[in-house]
């Protein structure tokens, strides 16, 4: 075992530990599933199943990101755990939508089969990069996750709130696991690694983007909870830098870099982080600190 995955590898125990310590939770023994209600709004439904929609690519995620990893023992073992996790996240909002009456299960066996229809694959392929796209899509998944969970609450759903408090601690854990590995890879490599991470924020977009059933109808549903561009860009890119140590000079420098190159390539669909990431130069450096 090299030097660098001794290091990751002694990250994912730190994680590991604490999670057994700390953040384990069942899903018929810690959700109160009599404080349903099963008079909330359509729309908290939708989104609940929208959520579930892209946990439910759980296969594609796990098979294709153990087999990047699969030499490097440290985040492999993270990958199981963390496929672990996402399945009970996955199975808890089912859950969920059959309790509170919102879905049958021929409802959501048909969602299954067109879920199913199509396959998600890998953004970018190598590890280096499929660690930062990891690290920012759980913090999005995590902001995203705490601002339901509050309109969850408004619709006096105490079922769902626990649930989404459940999942936001664990998106936020496996955001700290990414980061952890990159502060490790930022030491050995930071010239390659900052060029990795600004080529992952040019060409971002989230998992279900292009694979779920109505995705764009149902993103203008969740984006009324209050997750926008604004969000994006105070609630995850900022402080993903601060987290990491890396400067908004160094990353706009990288980011130039991979900007050109992604306009000198083929254009894609406005889903993409460019549509949400912030040019550097007009955010004012107290913004780090959000």
């Amino acid at each position: 075992m090299s030097r660098l995955e001794e290091k990751i590898f002694r990250e994912y125990m730190t994680f590991f530990e604490k999670a057994e310590r700390e953040r384990r939770w069942n899903v018929f023994q810690d959700i109160p599933w009599e404080r349903v209600n099963r008079e909330a709004s359509e729309e908290l439904a939708l989104c609940a199943e929208t959520f579930c929609s892209v946990e439910m690519y759980l296969p594609d995620y796990v098979s294709n990101g153990i087999n990047l990893v699969r030499s490097y023992f440290g985040q492999a073992w993270f990958q199981a755990n963390w496929a672990y996790e996402e399945s009970k996240h996955s199975l808890t909002l089912m859950q969920y939508l059959l309790r509170s009456g919102k879905r049958t299960e021929e409802q959501l066996t048909d969602l299954q089969n067109q879920i199913f229809a199509k396959q998600w694959n890998l953004p970018f392929h190598t590890p280096r990069q499929m660690t930062f796209y990891g690290c920012v899509q759980e913090m999005a998944t995590f902001v995203i996750y705490v601002k339901h969970r509050e309109r969850a609450g408004t619709e006096n759903d105490e079922c769902l709130r626990t649930i989404y408090d459940y999942i936001a601690r664990d998106e936020i854990a496996h955001c700290r696991f990414y980061q952890s590995v990159i502060k490790v890879l930022l030491e050995e490599d930071r010239p390659g690694t900052l060029a990795d991470m600004a080529h992952v924020f040019a060409n971002f977009e989230m998992p279900g983007v292009g694979i779920v059933p109505d995705y764009d109808s149902r993103i203008l549903k969740m984006r009324e909870a209050g997750v926008d561009r604004n969000v994006f860009i105070q609630k995850v890119y900022m402080p993903i830098l601060k987290y990491l140590g890396v400067s908004r000079h160094e990353m706009l420098a990288a980011q130039r870099t991979a900007i050109d190159l992604r306009r000198g390539g083929e254009r894609r669909r406005d889903t993409s982080i460019e549509g949400l990431a912030p040019n550097l130069d007009s955010v004012a450096p107290q913004a780090l600190s959000a």
